[in-house]
């Protein structure tokens, strides 16, 4: 999303249906429709949902709200309270990507996979954005953008898609329109999550489990870089490749292994997160190339670090959860090579404050955010003392929030 916006403030339900008025006017036959949309952070599970693995993700209390209201004509009319520009488009039309339409490629893309589908939008509409999620920022954004649209326009019009299938017409949005060949586990928790829980995804199958996300006084803050990244620009892809190229190797290399496991020879892997940290000492000399080595070696061991963390989590250690946090951090930072002069500057800093007992980057990298787990009567000078080392280290300013676990996608009434 263009990083060119309007002076932010904090959005409520009822501010955003007065803007739409103002934008759109009154109209007494049609009704005006709120949806909700969270961000997310992923506790940890990094880099792994596209390579079969188990992530560990939650919603939080940070929400794009979308506004909707069926016209009597054809037109689709799209406005964002923070990024400028009126984009106007038509239902019978056959959407395709342009850089000028901006955030609306993310909206058009959720309509084009809908019309694949079969489904028919039998008028056109008024939509109004806004997002208390910071862009860009690591927390998807865009996930809960397309989401959060995609639900409404479900809702709106009738069309009985299941919130799983919400989330993998996200993901097939970003693979056909946006050109971001992504894994699923954004689009997936923000359609699916429940308050007071995370959510161990099964990237492979597709299927989940809710965890209790009991963290005492204990709370997740957010840290923001804001560095200035864009997903498809940046070396994602890349890194999606080389996991690939790696898993390819060793299917090829057809190892019996002798530790027990999913698979007891590399020539039936379907993914690296298949394989556990001791088998992957067995046959890791078939990788010649040190890179595509360490890309593997990172999806390994942080697939085991997923188990051990919900483990942790269920058996009230928050102790062992943090440092599988910092473990998770310097993986990332090592062998998958996507964290960089700020992420590992905040992540460096909270470790030594107060009150912190675990921190590491979360979602894509190469900017973004982290999380820090810090006891709640240390957050205030945790932020305090973290904003003023990274200024200190980067030279502007980052953005810190403490949250609370929220639920997916709904309607507000």
């Amino acid at each position: 999303m263009s990083s060119t916006t309007k002076e932010k403030q904090e959005v409520t339900p009822d501010f955003l249906r007065e803007q739409f008025i103002n934008f759109y006017g009154q109209n007494s036959k049609e009704e005006i429709r709120m949806f909700a949309s969270p961000a997310r952070i992923n506790i940890i599970g990094e880099h792994i949902d596209y390579n079969g693995g188990m992530v560990f993700p939650a919603a939080i209390d940070k929400y794009l709200y979308c506004a909707i209201r069926k016209r009597p004509d054809t037109k689709i009319v799209y406005n964002d309270l923070f990024f400028p520009g009126t984009f106007t488009f038509d239902v019978n039309e056959t959407f395709v990507f342009d850089e000028k339409n901006d955030y609306a490629n993310f909206l058009n893309g959720i309509l084009s996979c809908m019309k694949k589908r079969g489904q028919t939008l039998n008028c056109g509409f008024d939509c109004l954005i806004a997002s208390n999620v910071p862009s860009a920022g690591g927390i998807s954004s865009s996930s809960a953008l397309e989401c959060g649209f995609a639900w409404a326009v479900n809702e709106t019009y009738g069309f009985n898609i299941s919130r799983k299938d919400i989330a993998l017409m996200g993901q097939q949005s970003e693979h056909e329109f946006m050109n971001v060949n992504c894994g699923i586990m954004d689009q997936y928790i923000i359609a699916t999550g429940k308050k007071d829980t995370a959510e161990l995804l099964d990237c492979s199958k597709v299927e989940h489990e809710y965890v209790p996300l009991n963290l005492g006084d204990y709370r997740f803050i957010v840290m923001n870089t804001k560095k200035k990244r864009r997903l498809a620009d940046s070396k994602y892809n890349e890194r999606r490749s080389q996991c690939e190229e790696g898993l390819a190797v060793l299917k090829a290399a057809k190892i019996d292994l002798k530790t027990p496991g999913k698979v007891t020879n590399t020539g039936n892997l379907e993914d690296l997160c298949s394989l556990n940290p001791v088998q992957f000492e067995e046959c890791a000399s078939a990788i010649k190339d040190p890179v595509i080595l360490k890309r593997v070696r990172h999806c390994v061991t942080e697939m085991d670090r997923v188990v051990k963390a919900v483990e942790a989590l269920k058996a009230n250690n928050l102790t062992e959860l943090g440092q599988l946090l910092y473990s998770s951090h310097n993986s990332l930072k090592n062998d998958y090579e996507v964290t960089g002069l700020e992420l590992d500057t905040l992540v460096e800093v909270a470790s030594k404050q107060k009150g912190c007992i675990g921190a590491r980057m979360t979602g894509a990298g190469f900017g973004g955010c982290a999380i820090a787990l810090v006891h709640k009567d240390d957050a205030e000078l945790f932020i305090e003392n973290v904003q003023k080392e990274y200024t200190a280290v980067v030279g502007y300013n980052g953005g810190f929030f403490a949250c609370s676990s929220g639920d997916g996608v709904r309607e507000i009434k």
